[in-house]
């Protein structure tokens, strides 16, 4: 049975292939050289860096399976996907709190992409719902678990 394509954004789609490629190499690297200390101690048996290496490697191996689906599965959104006008998936989006006053620029994602501290926010999260389809200069109303807030949409943008 066919996996569900994922769709990500250029950055998220190079983000993923630079961890990869971090991960089989770097990080690779170093556990082994972790692994090959550990066994200059001797016995094995109870040899606790041995024991955090290999489950650092059993680790690094699992994601390396994990992100290598991923990218298997992965399509990428076109530049010309992403509209200027609507807030879609790939959009940048500066909203304001109508409350506060204060402006935050958000780019809009896929949910495995999202990373709230990065400014990356998920389409499918509450926010990201409310803002879906919408133009510039429209307010949304979001409700969540600590209350309901009030968003206009400043810009738009690639």
């Amino acid at each position: 049975m066919a996996k569900e394509k994922v769709i990500y954004t250029q950055e998220g789609f190079k983000r993923l292939q630079d961890e990869l490629a971090d991960r089989k190499t770097r990080i690779k690297a170093e556990i082994n050289e972790r692994l090959e200390e550990a066994r200059a101690q001797g016995d094995l048996s109870e040899n606790s860096e041995y024991d955090e290496a290999k489950d650092a490697q059993a680790n690094n191996e699992a994601r390396i399976r994990e992100i290598e689906e991923l990218l298997k599965n992965a399509e990428v959104l076109s530049d010309d996907e992403i509209s200027n006008t609507r807030v879609s998936l790939g959009s940048k989006v500066v909203i304001r709190d109508e409350e506060t006053k204060e402006e935050e620029e958000y780019s809009v994602v896929s949910e495995n992409e999202e990373d709230i501290f990065e400014r990356r926010l998920s389409i499918k999260s509450p926010l990201g719902k409310e803002i879906e389809g919408k133009r510039k200069g429209q307010v949304v109303e979001v409700t969540t678990g600590v209350g309901t807030f009030k968003y206009k949409i400043i810009k738009i943008g690639k």
